[in-house]
């Protein structure tokens, strides 16, 4: 197989009832996440186009989009658009694991900068994704709660982070008189 990374992709478009999902694919989505990317959907349409192999021993066999491919039939979508590609069985399943598993991390500082938290979780996000979690509640206080040091717990994602993140606590901190905090090992 020859790659050919900066040819141009066209997309063509299939019948919903000719495109097969692979026996093989291993991803599955919650009722949330499915709910998420329904939701996403009928918003946005099917912008990121599925992957469909055109290979003679695989025609028609699904690649990737599994899961908004399951979406769109369900929405009664009949014509699905989809990028084709050649490949032997054996690549058609090295490209899928690959599509599902290189999907990258989030950098939680453009996070935090460009988006709003509010947005974010009606995107999808929880609040264990974003590792921010303020205890308690300061709306849901009540009266006699009030007089207990209100506290933020911040649950890095690696030990590394924790350890960055400690030096500007401290500065935090300096500027709080009788401010602390403390350091737990987490769910071990």
């Amino acid at each position: 197989m020859v790659c050919r990374p900066f040819k141009t992709m066209e997309i063509q478009y299939y019948k919903s009832n000719d495109l097969i999902m692979a026996e093989y694919n291993p991803r599955q989505l919650t009722k949330d996440q499915y709910s998420q990317l329904k939701d996403s959907i009928t918003r946005f349409g099917l912008v990121d186009p599925l992957i469909v192999n055109k290979n003679k021993e695989r025609k028609n066999i699904l690649v990737g989009g599994h899961q908004r491919f399951k979406i769109a039939k369900e929405m009664g979508i009949d014509e699905i658009p989809c990028v084709e590609v050649d490949l032997t069985l054996d690549a058609e399943k090295e490209l899928n694991i690959r599509l599902n598993k290189n999907v990258g991390e989030w950098d939680y500082d453009a996070l935090a900068n460009y988006f709003d938290v509010g947005e974010l979780t009606d995107w999808g996000f929880k609040d264990e994704d974003l590792s921010i979690h303020i205890e308690p509640e300061f709306n849901d206080l009540i009266e006699d709660e009030k007089e207990k040091p209100p506290k933020i717990q911040i649950t890095f994602k690696t030990f590394e982070d924790q350890e960055n993140a400690i030096v500007e606590i401290n500065k935090i901190l300096e500027k709080y008189e009788g401010s602390y905090y403390s350091i737990s090992g987490g769910d071990l």
